[in-house]
């Protein structure tokens, strides 16, 4: 049995009822307004055989669950230019992609975000560009993924580039 321990703090001025009135314009404003949509591709790690040396899967090896649409606020940093060791060579990589989910809109769609799932997004109509999980962001105890300090609402998931090779979708 699961012990609940009510949260009483700030409940004077929030509680409950403001926090659930919050989350429903909140996803109102992300999935009416933004609509910005992404679909991730969960690694299925049940059916997916690892080595038995080193726990890696090979290259087309890897199972996936159904790709599942959702709805997330998202951010794309700047490509970044670097040279190799030599600095003769010069390469563009995208930038990062972070997005934040509201927590309720994951668990109502039954996903769950984790470490090496993809991400797809669409850069134009006709591109959709994959990423890869590198921060699950499910440490959510910290006062900004916390309303007013309440309790947490959302996750905030930071996903690198994957290669075109790497991943082509399912």
């Amino acid at each position: 049995m699961e012990n609940k321990l009510p949260i009483t703090r700030l409940s004077k001025f929030f509680g409950q009822e403001d926090f659930d009135l919050n989350i429903q314009m909140g996803r109102e404003y992300l999935h009416g307004d933004l609509n910005m949509k992404l679909v991730i591709y969960q690694v299925d790690r049940e059916k997916t055989e690892t080595d038995d040396v080193y726990a890696e899967v090979g290259k087309d090896d890897t199972k996936f669950l159904p790709p599942v649409e959702f709805n997330a606020l998202v951010k794309i940093d700047s490509p970044k230019n670097s040279t190799y060791q030599s600095g003769v060579v010069r390469y563009l990589e995208p930038g990062n992609l972070t997005f934040s989910v509201y927590l309720s809109h994951i668990e109502e769609l039954g996903i769950t975000i984790r470490y090496g799932d993809y991400i797809g997004y669409a850069d134009t109509e006709d591109k959709l560009r994959f990423y890869t999980v590198v921060d699950d962001g499910k440490v959510t105890s910290d006062n900004k993924h916390k309303m007013f300090g309440y309790k947490p609402h959302y996750r905030t998931i930071i996903c690198s580039p994957a290669q075109e090779t790497e991943f082509r979708g399912v």
